[in-house]
């Protein structure tokens, strides 16, 4: 009931602010030759192809980006987030980057941070069952729409006004952050029941929805201690492994034959229709594989989950999954992020305890991290010194990070810490890319700007 609140929220605070769109004043005025400038955070092909690069230079300024780029990385990733909307505006207001230029650099950040932390949690087992603390099947499922997403927020950037980006991130960061906020809450009252009977003699425990509560912080039978080396080898599944990294270059190999060619000409609308039909063709080996494996489950009356999400894989669920893949590769595109802002409630609300949901959405962040970053190197987006030292920051960042707040985890028995962060990171991101996002509005109206809708193919 909850989540249908939730998803009735966007779809009616969405629907009002694009319908504002056009009845802004002035939007009827446009002329497709007269394109007025506007800076976007992921349009790499506008006309303009200004940058800001300043200098790498050890400064107060360099020193203040590294601390804060240093806690979004450890905190984001830790969340499951990646921090992109904290990266871009330190890069623009501190470090003096033009807006495209630190969307690339915040690719880099959060493809360093996840990698990190994937390598990390490679070495961690999971923390109840015998099985991989990376759900594979999860990162296939939601892979492919995630990129497809993305490839539509960058040219939803190019077409919508900048006031209207920064009114959808403000609203559907507040709800997401608002919503894992409350689940947070809900889990820690649920883990201070669970302390309290734990001090009992040892039985089984139940929350309101069914879930043994005792699994998501040490397993009931106690298991044969693994080496690092044997979790290691456990953990890495080379064939579903290499079957993302398939995905992966397929779409990179796209997204760069793309960028060659000439905006909106034949070839263009090819290949860019021609990724849906692949995308669902991948999405669909995956969902055909859960529906049948989950219906089989339950008609031999099998109620272990397929994967770590504990609903049941109808036709309904494998949607909506799909929808919020989608939204979630979207914002990526217009924010200059991971999309771990939708992934990481998102694993939380369908049933995945935190642990498996923070290792899965870093995991499936890098891949679509990594995809922008190349793309933006080969377009030479962004400087590779400062690049190099961000991603440094980030690496280091990623890993410390993972390591402390699950030693904590384990030390306070509470994984709702990972719920509490992820909340505080999507709302912190709301409030820099609110207020950048506002501020810069509010001087494209002094300047009597354009703020309508922008025309796809010449405006770019």
């Amino acid at each position: 009931m909850a989540t249908r609140g939730f998803v009735l929220y966007l779809i009616t605070a969405f629907s009002v602010a694009v319908l504002s769109a056009f009845i802004i004043p002035g939007h009827g005025s446009y002329k497709s030759n007269h394109l007025p400038h506007r800076s976007s955070p992921n349009s790499v092909t506008l006309d303009s192809d200004e940058k800001t690069w300043p200098e790498l230079e050890f400064d107060w300024r360099i020193i203040l980006a590294t601390l804060i780029g240093f806690l979004g990385s450890a905190f984001g990733t830790v969340g499951g987030v990646g921090g992109g909307g904290i990266f871009v505006p330190m890069l623009t207001l501190i470090v003096g980057f033009d807006t495209k230029s630190a969307a690339a650099l915040s690719k880099c950040m959060i493809m360093g941070a996840s990698a990190s932390s994937f390598w990390y949690n490679l070495r961690v087992p999971h923390p109840c069952r015998e099985v991989p603390i990376l759900d594979y099947d999860l990162a296939f499922l939601f892979q492919p729409m995630l990129l497809l997403g993305i490839t539509l927020g960058v040219a939803l950037s190019v077409v919508f006004p900048y006031w209207l980006i920064t009114v959808l991130i403000i609203i559907l960061f507040l709800g997401t952050s608002s919503r894992s906020f409350f689940r947070g809450i809900e889990m820690w009252k649920e883990e201070t029941i669970l302390k309290k009977e734990m001090a009992k003699p040892r039985e089984t425990f139940v929350n309101s929805r069914g879930e043994l509560l005792i699994d998501a912080y040490e397993p009931l039978l106690q298991r044969e201690e693994k080496t690092p080396m044997e979790i290691f080898t456990f953990n890495l599944r080379w064939k579903k492994l290499l079957l993302l990294v398939a995905v992966w270059a397929a779409f990179l190999v796209l997204q760069i034959i793309k960028n060659d060619l000439v905006v909106c000409s034949t070839w263009y609308w090819v290949l860019t229709v021609a990724q849906f039909p692949a995308t669902l063709a991948v999405f669909g080996y995956e969902c055909v594989k859960l529906y049948k494996e989950s219906k089989k489950r339950r008609s031999l009356g099998n109620t272990e989950s397929v994967c770590e999400a504990t609903i049941n894989w109808t036709v309904r669920n494998l949607i909506f999954c799909a929808l919020c893949g989608i939204l979630g590769g979207t914002v990526g595109g217009l924010l200059g992020s991971g999309g771990g802002f939708i992934l990481g409630p998102l694993l939380l609300e369908i049933g995945v305890i935190p642990q498996v949901a923070s290792a899965t959405a870093t995991f499936v962040m890098m891949f679509s991290s990594s995809l922008s970053v190349v793309e933006f190197y080969l377009l030479k987006r962004f400087p590779i010194p400062y690049a190099l030292y961000l991603m440094t920051v980030s690496i280091l960042a990623g890993f410390w990070g993972q390591f402390f707040v699950r030693k904590l985890i384990v030390f306070l028995k509470r994984a709702s810490i990972i719920v509490f962060i992820l909340s505080g990171v999507i709302f912190a991101s709301a409030l820099t890319m609110g207020v950048v996002g506002i501020e810069k509005s509010i001087r494209m109206i002094h300047n009597h700007e354009f703020m309508g809708f922008l025309e796809f193919c010449s405006s770019q």
